[in-house]
């Protein structure tokens, strides 16, 4: 089955998804693995010896819920053209996602009425997880060189297509 339009689970509602080490006490009893595969990329033995002049960083304008297959398409966009384009960086995905999103699922069309209990258990599937993000909170971070800035702002804009909601670019000298 397809996946939901995302603009279902994009408003940050009460966290109502607790999962306990204890099966009993906790409201889901399993959760989807997470769709992001790496948080820290790139030529971090350079970023390490602080070589690299500068960072940019995707910062949210809202306060707004991301899956984790949108910043997963976004992490690989960037990866890809920043291993083209730029080189030597490093790129932090700095955001994880916790929130278990659940799905009540509805069956349409005719003879659909006898298969599904409709809202009498209504709690839902885990179909997701959601990274809860807050205006202000860093997206990613990408360290470079300083002649790099323009080349990684055009790849950081083009990954705003990627995500749902309003983001800024800001440069920082590293030091």
């Amino acid at each position: 089955m397809a996946l939901r339009k995302g603009h279902c689970y994009t408003n940050l509602e009460r966290a109502y998804t607790r999962r306990s080490k204890v099966k009993s006490k906790g409201y889901i009893k399993s959760a989807p693995a997470s769709k992001i595969s790496k948080f820290i990329m790139g030529d971090l033995a350079t970023y390490n010896s602080r070589k690299f002049d500068s960072s940019v960083s995707l910062i949210s304008n809202q306060t707004i819920q991301l899956r984790d297959n949108s910043i997963e398409a976004a992490r690989q966009l960037v990866l890809r053209h920043l291993t083209e384009q730029v080189k030597s960086f490093a790129f932090f995905v700095m955001i994880y996602p916790h929130h278990v999103l659940r799905e009540n699922k509805m069956i349409t069309g005719a003879g659909a009425d006898r298969m599904q209990s409709g809202m009498k258990h209504s709690f839902g599937k885990p179909v997701n997880l959601a990274a809860r993000v807050y205006a202000g909170n860093k997206i990613f971070i990408i360290a470079c060189a300083k002649e790099k800035i323009p080349e990684v702002h055009k790849i950081l804009s083009r990954a705003r297509a990627k995500l749902p909601g309003k983001y800024t670019l800001i440069v920082e000298k590293l030091k």
